[in-house]
C-alpha cells in the first residue's frame, strides 16, 4: 500500500495533446523531497498487431532553461526553413528527370 500512495503523490499535473496518429502527454510528477520533474510521453498505435509503442523522456527543473532554448531554436529555425524545403520538394506537372550516370547528378 505503501508504494500506491506514493504514486498518488507524485502525480501533480498532466496535460494530454492529441496530434494525428500520436498522442502526447506531459506530466508534472514530484520527487520525495517536493521537487518538480516533467515526463514527456509518445504513444502511437502500431497498425500491425494494435500495441501502443511509449517513448518518454525525463526534463528536470535544473534543465528547463536550456531544454526551451533547444526547442525553441529548433521550431523557429524549421519555420524559417520550410518554405525552402517546401520549394525544394514541390511536385511540378512537368515530368521528372532520373538521373542515368553519376554525372548527371548535382550537388
Amino acid at each position: 500500500m505503501g508504494d500506491f500512495d506514493n504514486k498518488e503523490r507524485e502525480e501533480v499535473f498532466s496535460k494530454k495533446v492529441r496530434a494525428g496518429k500520436r498522442t502526447y502527454f506531459f506530466d508534472v510528477k514530484s520527487t520525495r523531497s517536493n521537487d518538480y520533474y516533467i515526463t514527456i510521453t509518445e504513444s502511437k498505435k502500431r497498425l500491425e498487431d494494435g500495441v501502443f509503442v511509449k517513448h518518454k523522456i525525463f526534463l528536470y527543473k535544473e534543465d528547463f532553461e536550456k531544454f526551451a532554448e533547444g526547442f525553441k531554436g529548433t521550431v523557429d529555425y524549421i519555420k524559417e526553413h520550410q518554405d525552402v524545403i517546401e520549394k525544394k520538394y514541390e511536385f511540378t506537372e512537368h515530368p521528372v528527370e532520373v538521373a542515368k550516370t553519376e554525372d548527371d547528378f548535382t550537388f
